[in-house]
């Protein structure tokens, strides 16, 4: 792609509002050393020297729109617990709007904490609350939403949900009449319990594991043309306009009438595939709120998804890393 349009993109890019709605959470790091077993059971000790926490689930994918230029306002629930309170200090650090967040009595603050001794995870902890939030949450959630609508000028909705609770059915089917009514594209990356509920969405984006299970499919990953097939059935009966299901190490295949519709990952050097997905729908999302051809959307996505697996950790993309690479592969407009 010639270096003027890359740069074009990547301006377009910084004129977009998104409006992210899903499960935030906390990703803990501690990192050390192992050099013994421990006494009690066959297991490794791992000496901690180093801990980081960091932004994770939709908060990530918000840290990527913002990395890319772009402009989010983040809705979700944390608890009124001390992780909230990290979350909320991580929200300001990043300099990301705190204008959508809710805290509840009722709700614990999803963390994950990843224990490594240098690049390698030990083990991943969960502290979380998988259970939908209330009807009176629920109100509560879509209300702000309202609000947030009619003060800003958003270019898309991106529903990111990790199955913590904060979608729900009903949420969806108000968020996506309002979005509708307002000319504002639908951006999706779904879990099993909704993966029915997104009907008319723009972009509907499952990773393979996700697509498999939603649609109980017997099918490997390697079988691009049932995948299609099963991809092209379901994006007409739920009329989307593109599903994007990304295949880890084999790439993306899309659906949406392009005539290439498998795209193989670059070669990386993986270190860690922690929050490539919400890298992917980022970039994905800005290309379709951009106007931007299908094959571009799903070049570029794939490119930021192999990108940011480069790194330990979630981690947003590295901007000018993504238009350096963008530029020597010569992606085609």
């Amino acid at each position: 792609m010639e270096k003027l349009k890359v740069e074009e993109v990547f301006r377009n890019f910084s004129n977009i509002k998104a409006l992210v709605i899903g499960d935030a959470m906390v990703d803990s790091y501690r990192w050390g050393a192992v050099d013994r077993i421990s006494a009690e059971a066959p297991i490794p000790i791992v000496t901690v020297s180093r801990q980081e926490n960091r932004l994770g689930g939709a908060a990530n994918v918000s840290l990527n729109l913002q990395a890319l230029g772009a402009t989010p306002v983040l809705v979700s629930m944390v608890g009124n617990d001390m992780k909230g309170d990290i979350f909320m200090e991580l929200l300001q650090k990043r300099q990301l709007s705190d204008a959508g967040i809710m805290r509840s009595d009722r709700r614990e603050t999803t963390v994950k904490t990843r224990i490594l001794s240098g690049t390698q995870q030990m083990v991943r902890v969960d502290e979380e609350t998988t259970e939908l939030i209330n009807a009176d949450e629920e109100e509560l959630v879509f209300q702000r939403i309202l609000s947030l609508v009619d003060q800003n000028s958003f270019d898309i909705v991106i529903f990111v949900d990790y199955d913590k609770g904060i979608i729900t059915k009903t949420l969806i089917e108000r968020v996506t009449e309002l979005a509708q009514s307002k000319g504002i594209m639908i951006a999706v990356d779904p879990k099993k319990r909704n993966f029915y509920n997104y009907p008319g969405v723009n972009l509907f984006k499952p990773n393979f594991k996700e697509f498999k299970e939603g649609l109980k499919l017997q099918i490997a990953k390697n079988d691009f043309e049932a995948i299609l097939e099963a991809a092209e059935k379901f994006k007409k009966e739920h009329k989307l306009d593109v599903i994007f299901i990304t295949l880890s190490e084999l790439g993306v295949i899309i659906s949406n009438g392009v005539k290439q519709n498998h795209f193989p990952a670059e070669i990386r050097d993986i270190a860690d595939v922690s929050g490539a997905g919400d890298t992917v729908i980022a970039v994905a999302s800005l290309c379709l709120a951009a106007g931007l051809p299908t094959k571009f959307m799903a070049q570029l996505s794939n490119l930021a998804g192999g990108l940011v697996c480069e790194k330990s950790g979630v981690v947003p993309i590295d901007s000018e890393r993504l238009k350096h690479e963008a530029r020597k592969i010569k992606i085609s407009h």
